[in-house]
């Protein structure tokens, strides 16, 4: 019998029962649309993550005073470290050849003054090379220069948020603020940034010289990090390793077995953490859709089996006048792949339609992959066939006079 024929047969036999048919197609199409859905929210998710990584700083080294210990997922450092001076980052930037920039940075939270109205936040003591690696940019105005840092002036940055709690929408850019009790010239306004990876505010932040950080305002000789640009990201290895050496021999650590009083990060390690954990969430949902699939998928085989049941004298009839056993198990099997084909086209409409839907809905990143509208669907149609070659074959295997014979 010709294919034709059999999709035209089963098509009629799918629109008689219409109401089964139906709920035989709503779990293929449940299934499919919520492995899109699903598939393009883990993506979204680690685009956004990758995003906010990257414009932590292009090449980044993070050089921390002290051993850094994760507690509850955060990392700390206990207690006071002083290990890190001004003069490592001069003999960084010196002696290692794949370190491009490298910047100071030295943080406190502090109440800053306009006027009559005051607001708490975060002082960053660092120099010029720090908009550069942390990928900041001024939005208006200028950041201090070198020379200014040098001569410890009392400049001062502000990032977007401060400038929202402190100037309530008026250009501070000329005015004077408090530091403690200390007057800083504000030169500039950095563009804003957004939260970072642990969800703190990068805009509620004044940049300030770092000499005239550690000298005038912390009082302190020692600093809390060190941000490195490495000259290219396939330079990032042998950069930290340069690093290492260089502290190592700087804070005499070499003599012995010493432990670093440092530590490092870099950006390619919180990319692959990063991933790791978005990969792990993005199998877990899949995973929890696929199981509608085959749910489906049983629900297709029940929708054969019972179509098998009534349609016995039919079969019984058609290997009577000639209709081999193959005839049988294709007609069986094009019924289950229409309900599969079928279910996979439509899910993948609903699952993209939802997709669209909750982008403009919410704030929500979603990302729909090309891959993962045609895995599903070829994963709905191998479900189909699946359930569906297992009534094809029992159908097939009847005995022409015994089916004649039933009612």
């Amino acid at each position: 019998m010709k294919i034709s024929k059999s999709i035209k047969i089963s098509r009629n036999q799918l629109l008689v029962n219409k109401l089964r048919t139906f709920f035989a197609l709503m779990g293929i199409i449940i299934g499919v649309s919520a492995v899109i859905v699903m598939v393009a929210i883990g993506n979204g998710a680690q685009h956004e993550v990758v995003s906010k990584i990257e414009s932590m700083g292009i090449n980044l080294i993070i050089v921390n005073a002290g051993q850094v210990q994760k507690n509850v997922g955060r990392q700390q450092i206990r207690g006071t470290v002083t290990s890190l001076t001004l003069s490592d980052v001069d003999m960084l930037a010196s002696k290692c050849p794949d370190v491009s920039m490298a910047a100071p940075v030295q943080t406190k939270k502090m109440q800053i003054k306009w006027g009559n109205l005051s607001t708490n936040t975060t002082v960053t003591g660092t120099t010029s090379d720090y908009p550069s690696i942390r990928n900041f940019h001024v939005g208006q105005g200028n950041f201090f220069r070198e020379e200014e840092n040098r001569a410890s002036l009392r400049y001062a940055v502000l990032g977007q948020t401060v400038v929202n709690n402190l100037f309530n929408g008026r250009n501070p850019v000329g005015e004077t603020i408090r530091i403690g009790r200390i007057p800083f010239s504000v030169i500039g306004i950095m563009e804003p940034k957004g939260a970072d990876l642990d969800g703190v505010d990068q805009d509620d932040q004044i940049f300030i010289p770092v000499q005239t950080a550690l000298r005038r305002v912390f009082n302190l000789n020692y600093i809390n990090s060190i941000n490195i640009q490495a000259t290219s990201i396939d330079k990032m290895e042998e950069a930290i390793g340069q690093v290492t050496e260089v502290l190592r021999e700087q804070h005499r650590l070499n003599r012995g077995d010493k432990p670093d009083d440092f530590t490092i990060q870099n950006q390619i390690e919180l990319l692959e953490a990063q991933k790791e954990t978005t990969d792990t969430f993005t199998v877990l949902i899949v995973s929890t859709a696929g199981v509608s699939l085959l749910v489906g998928g049983i629900g297709i085989l029940a929708i054969m089996l019972i179509a098998i049941r009534e349609r016995i004298n039919e079969i019984g009839l058609r290997m009577a006048i000639g209709a081999s056993r193959k005839d049988i198990l294709l007609q069986f099997v094009i019924e289950s792949s229409i309900l599969s084909i079928g279910g996979g086209i439509i899910g993948i409409a609903v699952g993209v339609l939802t997709s669209v839907v909750i982008i403009f809905a919410t704030e929500w990143t979603l990302n729909i992959s090309i891959p993962s509208l045609v895995y599903s669907f070829l994963f709905s149609l191998s479900v189909g066939l699946f359930f569906g070659v297992y009534p094809a074959r029992k159908a097939s295997r009847l005995d022409p006079i015994e089916a004649l014979k039933s009612e």
